[in-house]
């Protein structure tokens, strides 16, 4: 049976523009777009129709990091595939890119078969995989043009965290050069992990065990560094590279003075690093713990830094990096030594509706916040047209937004399995009101329809930014 749905009376805003207009859907798909009271929009019909007067009507927003049910430091982060696809949806984000991992000396297929089998029937959003290389040789290489071929178009390599996922410069050179030829997109976490661990230990010997002293040791000198590093294997090799979680005004510099020089560069950041800073790994008490990361929340400074990277198009993207650990239990395993605190923060459902404050308080314009939340991600990763768009073919992954609504973020109002929040008593100004997957609405008046299974695996094409 073809079902039709009709949002009436909304502002629809996009990359492009924003428009007063109603949104025909039709079978999971956006089929047309009319000006208000157009003899068009009044004579179409729908099974379903969604009054959006007074509010904001928004693609569906697409999370391009995340790591559901991750293996860290002896645990998993506390939110799998169906509290974490659940909790993106009700906070706007309909679709998410996590992160299948290689275990060193085995191959990126039996990595990627466990995340697949991982998220089966479980996701209540639409996903799609990168693929982490661990250990890099003339097999996984050749792999890595078959992943390509079934939609895995996209692999992180790390010059952080020696003996768990660490490359080597001539490593990540070699995946680069493949990925200049097969076009994929090289990844990159950028730390120098070496020469971190060198302070770690002095730090410790040091007696500085406090989670403050995790910011401190991972300096911003050092992800500039291996920064400014990736990106000259890049230029060697010839190939893209997109630089993740980008938090320090140096790093963003690197960034900059690349592109500049008119080099395919990329970079995102994340809300933690533009509402959050060392000021909170400092909290007493072990609750700075709740902020370890990495890379490292910086000093409140390097926030303009990376608000200005947003509006030059020096970054482009704004993920989460969603990698919750629960404080009791598991944050606590770091208490008297900061290295074995896990790394990682939830933000999964709270990106949408700090962007949108970030409009509020003048740092971006609307269509940039859609830009760097849905559209540029999509691009960036090969899902532009189906994701990240109000436009006829596009996927109907449609977010009734009301910019008027007051909230206060809570982890006891939140639906990500975490028992904190990042944001705890953060006033913001705008929420989600009904989110549309796909056609089929999964919040409905700020209430949850969906169900685990509804989401669907979605192939990737190879990166669309360029050129």
């Amino acid at each position: 049976m073809s079902t039709r749905t009709l949002i009436r009376g909304g502002l629809v805003i996009t990359a492009a523009e924003e428009t007063h207009a109603d949104v025909l859907i039709e079978d999971g798909r956006i089929v047309a777009l009319a000006a208000h009271g157009s003899g068009a929009a009044e004579a179409w019909t729908a099974d379903r129709v969604i009054d959006a007067s007074h509010k904001y009507v928004i693609p569906g927003g697409v999370d391009a990091h995340t790591h559901m049910d991750f293996p860290f430091g002896g645990t998993f982060s506390s939110d799998d595939f169906e509290t974490g696809t659940r909790a993106a949806a009700w906070g706007g984000t309909t679709t998410i890119v996590d992160f299948a991992v290689q275990t060193k000396g085995q191959a990126l297929r039996a990595g990627l078969d466990a995340w697949y089998a991982k998220a089966d029937g479980k996701c209540a959003i639409d996903y799609g995989f990168h693929m982490i290389l661990s250990d890099v040789n003339e097999r996984t290489l050749k792999e890595m043009d078959h992943l390509i071929e079934e939609g895995v178009s996209s692999f992180k390599l790390f010059t952080a965290y020696p003996g768990v996922f660490f490359s080597d410069d001539g490593q990540i050179l070699r995946a680069m050069q493949r990925a200049a030829t097969n076009g994929g997109l090289i990844m990159t976490h950028a730390e120098n992990g070496l020469a971190i661990d060198v302070l770690v230990e002095q730090a410790l010997a040091r007696g500085e065990t406090d989670p403050r002293y995790h910011g401190e040791v991972r300096k911003s000198l050092l992800e500039a560094e291996a920064t400014h590093r990736v990106i000259k294997l890049a230029q060697v090799a010839g190939a893209p590279v997109y630089v993740v979680h980008v938090s320090a005004q140096e790093a963003v510099a690197e960034l900059a003075r690349a592109r500049d020089e008119g080099l395919p560069v990329f970079g995102e950041t994340c809300p933690q690093y533009l509402f959050l800073s060392t000021d909170n790994l400092a909290e007493p008490g072990f609750e700075g713990s709740k902020y370890v990361c990495s890379t490292p929340l910086r000093p409140r400074e390097h926030q303009a830094a990376l608000w200005r990277g947003l509006r030059t198009n020096d970054l482009q993207v704004v993920s989460t990096d969603h990698c919750p650990f629960c404080f009791v239990g598991q944050k606590e395993l770091g208490r008297g030594d900061f290295s074995k605190i896990p790394n990682g923060l939830p933000g999964v459902e709270n990106r949408m509706d700090l962007l949108h404050q970030a409009v509020v308080d003048g740092h971006i314009g609307r269509r940039r916040w859609i830009e760097i939340a849905c559209a540029s991600p999509a691009r960036m990763f090969g899902l532009y047209g189906k994701k990240g768009t109000i436009a006829p073919g596009a996927d109907a992954d449609v977010v009734i937004y009301d910019p008027a609504a007051e909230q206060v973020m809570s982890a006891d109002t939140h639906h990500m399995n975490v028992d904190y929040s990042a944001y705890e008593g953060k006033h913001v100004m705008g929420q989600v009101e009904t989110v549309l997957s796909r056609g089929e609405v999964i919040i409905d008046q700020r209430k949850f329809t969906g169900h685990a299974g509804h989401g669907s695996y979605v192939p990737r094409g190879t990166t669309q930014y360029l050129g």
